[in-house]
């Protein structure tokens, strides 16, 4: 395995997030990558995960999971004031943000947008 992971294939199950060295690392590792900013405790954040994850696993972006409790200043650093945010990167940079459910179509075509 080569240290240069750029354009790596995504994997088919969320990543979760642990800090903003983490999430660095899985943007930089491959070229799309939805990054779901999420709490436990949120109703919307639970209805969301099922299409998350479907999305994790059939399309070709990375999923990664982050949970705002346990993530506070990475939340904040992104301007996360509410549960579900999902944060869309593409080649390295920070490219949409959506806040609230949103359905499987939709997350599609935003993804399928960029990959």
């Amino acid at each position: 395995m080569t240290t240069d992971t750029e354009g790596a294939t995504a994997p088919e199950e969320p990543l979760h997030i642990d800090g903003q060295t983490d999430l660095e690392a899985t943007v930089g590792d491959y070229d799309v990558v939805l990054a779901d900013f999420y709490a436990d405790w949120c109703g919307p954040c639970k209805m969301l995960e099922p299409v998350v994850e479907s999305v994790a696993a059939e399309t070709d972006a990375a999923v990664a999971k982050v949970d705002v409790d346990a993530n506070q200043g990475l939340a904040t650093s992104f301007g996360v004031r509410g549960v579900p945010t999902l944060v869309l990167f593409a080649g390295g940079e920070q490219v949409e943000e959506v806040v609230g459910v949103q359905s499987e179509d939709q997350l599609r075509s935003l993804v399928d947008s960029y990959t």
